[in-house]
């Protein structure tokens, strides 16, 4: 249902740079198809193809006319295949493409000598992905628009360090020598205030062009690169909105389960964050959110309620989910409590409060003078899921407590006192989602 006004609404997007306002592409589907506004809406808010983004608060952001639409899309370019490391053809779910054909600029595929990688978007291992995105009847032009500004992998990040301090080049140690884009952000995010007048480049300079020609793309790709970027920026900060809590989390945020044990039926389409593990660590750059390197060590030190950041140089701080200055998200699977005990390798949350001798205790295990909580992990993540905002009753003893979720002290109302609780997972090594996964 809806197939034939879904590719128009995309096509329309992609001739448009990716994006366009509300009513605006409503008019252009009315050129191809007789669609209510009210079907329109349906298919817009309701297709994960799009993105709905809503102008500023407070300048008329809830009026149709101020809202854009972005398409968007799952697919991605499979980087193991970028490095001839993919072997699995057949099972991967990644486009097998060359990343300088997708930039318009391939010297082999312009001269005698053939390129190594593909450059057939139809060839059967991705047409077949194609199909299953609906993406299969896109012209190329479309489809690489459509990849670029959804794979982060494709284009190189926009150098933050030139959007502080005072102009030309603001804080880039790097100056000329940098790999980045240097671009306003505030252009690239709708809001700059000083229009032409602003002292960052609201284009890209000779030297970023030279820079980005090196890397292989084309002179017309590099000129839509801002408002490209800006859609970027949209597709990339849409699960944000609701800051960096590392324990609240939207559907979109989700990991999806059944890609880990690689039976995901929805592929592309999945509404869900297809990855290999059941946690993934993620840092913004005020442009971004990019995956953490060394995953499994910050995951081990924050299932220790004991630690409120990870061990190196640039450590994570668990309290306010930050590095440095940088906001931190921690993406993961479904709590357990939500769902049967055969599901694999959902979340196993426990839940701690802070004991008379520093130290942490779990809920329902004895602390050091063999006293029991009457509430255990489990019963907590039940209440947690169903209320986060709840006060549930607590027992150790011949004391009673009252624990607040809203914000985790367990308080002693009768000497007005109160402790630190926390909530952590349970620790999950890569080896072991392996061998879980293989079950």
């Amino acid at each position: 249902m809806y197939t034939r006004e879904i590719l128009d609404a995309t096509r329309a997007l992609l001739s448009a740079g990716g994006a366009l306002y509300l009513q605006e592409l409503h008019r252009k589907l009315l050129e191809s198809c007789d669609i209510s506004e009210e079907e329109f809406l349906f298919i817009i808010q309701g297709c994960s193809r799009f993105l709905l983004v809503r102008g500023p608060a407070g300048a008329g952001g809830e009026r149709p006319e101020d809202c854009t639409v972005v398409a968007r899309t799952s697919l991605r370019l499979c980087d193991a295949y970028c490095h001839e490391k993919c072997a699995e053809s057949g099972a991967c779910q990644h486009l097998h493409l060359c990343r300088f054909f997708i930039y318009g600029n391939c010297r082999f595929g312009k001269g005698r000598k053939s390129c190594k990688f593909s450059h057939d978007v139809r060839s059967d291992h991705n047409f077949q992905l194609l199909r299953e995105c609906t993406l299969h009847e896109l012209h190329e032009d479309e489809l690489f628009l459509l990849l670029l500004q959804n794979d982060p992998t494709l284009l190189p990040e926009v150098c933050s360090h030139y959007n502080r301090g005072s102009a030309p080049l603001g804080g880039c140690t790097f100056q000329v020598s940098c790999t980045k884009v240097h671009l306003c952000l505030h252009f690239i995010q709708g809001d700059c205030a000083f229009g032409l007048r602003c002292q960052r480049q609201h284009t890209i300079n000779q030297h970023g062009r030279r820079m980005l020609e090196e890397r292989g793309l084309s002179g017309e790709l590099i000129q839509e690169l801002p408002f490209i970027y800006r859609n970027v920026h949209h597709l990339s900060t849409a699960g944000t909105e609701s800051g960096p809590d590392s324990t609240s989390q939207v559907d979109g945020d989700e990991i999806c389960l059944h890609f880990i044990r690689s039976s995901c039926r929805f592929l592309n389409e999945c509404r869900r964050v297809h990855f290999h593990l059941p946690y993934k660590w993620e840092v913004f750059d005020g442009f971004t959110w990019t995956y953490l390197r060394d995953m499994e060590d910050i995951e081990k030190d924050f299932c220790d309620p004991s630690k409120s950041q990870s061990w190196g140089d640039q450590p994570v701080d668990f309290l306010l989910m930050r590095r440095g200055l940088q906001p931190v998200r921690r993406l993961s699977t479904v709590s357990s409590a939500t769902k049967p005990p055969h599901y694999v390798l959902t979340t196993d949350w426990l839940w701690y409060y802070k004991g008379d001798q520093g130290g942490w205790v779990e809920y329902g295990q004895p602390d050091e003078k063999q006293r029991t909580t009457s509430v255990t992990s489990r019963t907590l993540e039940v209440s947690f899921q169903l209320d986060r905002t709840a006060d549930v009753h607590v027992v150790k003893g011949q004391r009673q407590y009252i624990l607040s979720f809203t914000d985790m002290y367990q308080r002693n109302p009768k000497h007005n006192t109160k402790r630190r609780v926390r909530r952590r997972p349970r620790f999950v090594s890569v080896a072991e989602v392996q061998r879980r996964a293989a079950e």
